[in-house]
């Protein structure tokens, strides 16, 4: 099933999306002010031709696991700790679908970081991976915008990663995805960046729960990063971003400058 939320005509719904074609897609209003694995429909649907695709979910907090595949570790000049790294993203960073990632006036270079994201459903502390998927909601895709001369500068991340438009997320959660072994792509300007498999993350989805939730209460909607693979690179002017993760979708993001 995907969930997700949209502007349309009559305004901002989240609905469940049926139908594989862009052109014969439909999305049916949920009842309930939040996403869930059962939803209650209001008999309200439009075409998902005719409406605006927005980030599906509202997070109280975005949670991101850094080095946590192991040849972006080192391209980035160092090898993978043993144990998780996890830093934060302000929700305020987060955008949905096709709007413009906002490149910083004096930031360079800015890097895309495509990656599989997990969504959670319910609140969720101290949670064992063997149970993690009980607190799952489904997973979706994003990407942690990162300026690299600000995180050098800085020495911890912030800043670097915090910026407005810095997380785009979407296009929708899909709930019925193994995500032990998809594969991740990013192209800019149809050229492939980054091509790898989630089956290559150090700490897999119910490790990665488990160590976040003992440091901190997740809430309903709130969004885990799990990491990007290798072939990070910048981001300029003009470029057009598309993360695709199999079994889920693409996510797009055309990119421009601030000050121009």
């Amino acid at each position: 099933m995907r969930l997700g939320r949209i502007a349309s005509p009559d305004g901002v719904a989240f609905v469940v999306i049926e139908g594989d074609s862009t052109h014969s897609a439909v999305c049916r209003e949920v009842a309930e002010q939040y996403l869930s694995r059962n939803p209650t429909f209001t008999g309200r649907s439009w075409p998902l031709a005719d409406v605006r695709l927005l980030a599906p979910i509202l997070a109280s907090k975005v949670v991101c696991m850094g080095k946590n595949y192991a040849a972006h570790a080192r391209e980035m000049g160092g090898e993978a700790p043993e144990d998780p790294v996890i830093f934060l993203k302000p929700n305020t960073a987060i955008i949905g679908p096709n709007v413009a990632i906002q490149l910083p006036a004096d930031a360079h270079p800015v890097h895309h970081e495509g990656e599989l994201v997990i969504v959670i459903e319910r609140p969720c502390k101290d949670v064992p991976a063997a149970k993690a998927a009980d607190y799952i909601l489904g997973y979706t895709i994003a990407n942690d915008v990162s300026a690299r001369d600000q995180q050098k500068k800085d020495g911890q991340w912030m800043r670097a990663k915090g910026h407005d438009t810095f997380c785009p997320v979407g296009p929708w959660i899909e709930t019925d995805v193994d995500p032990s072994g998809l594969d991740i792509r990013t192209e800019v300007n149809g050229t492939v960046r980054q091509g790898s498999n989630t089956a290559l993350l150090l700490h897999d989805v119910g490790a990665i729960v488990e160590w976040v939730s003992a440091v901190m209460t997740l809430l309903p909607g709130d969004l885990i990063l799990t990491g990007t693979p290798e072939g990070v690179g910048p981001i300029e002017d003009g470029d057009t971003v598309s993360i695709t993760v199999e079994g889920i979708g693409t996510l797009t993001n055309p990119v421009v400058r601030k000050g121009k």
